[in-house]
């Protein structure tokens, strides 16, 4: 997906303050943070949306979920709690359309959120 600006995180023509990073997930810092800790987590294949997964992408989501609780656990967040959102659609707030998850925390979380 040339047009997708995570793509392009992915593929390294466009900078990102990564946090975490394998074969199949990247994590890295908000440009726009909403909480002292605020990563987007991103599976590196290009998947638009929540609307997209099939069962096929059951693997990849565990692992997205478990390098959300390592991160959660190393940014010392886990104990205290976090958010973890994902937005979906035009009306749910999805302004990139490749899936990730927000993960938020550091502070007293309000809802709802928006």
């Amino acid at each position: 997906m040339t047009e997708c600006i995570f793509c392009k995180i992915v593929e390294g023509s466009l900078p990102a303050e990564k946090v975490y990073e394998d074969e199949d997930v990247l994590a890295f810092r908000d440009l726009h943070a909403q909480a002292p800790v605020h990563l987007l987590v991103i599976p590196k294949k290009h998947i638009p949306s929540v609307r997209d997964i099939g069962e096929e992408e059951g693997p990849l989501l565990g692992r997205i979920f478990s390098v959300i609780n390592r991160l959660a656990d190393e940014l010392g967040v886990a104990d205290k709690g976090f958010r973890i959102v994902n937005n979906c659609g035009d009306e749910g707030g999805q302004t990139v359309y490749h899936i990730h998850f927000h993960l938020l925390g550091g502070r007293s979380l309000s809802w709802p959120p928006g």
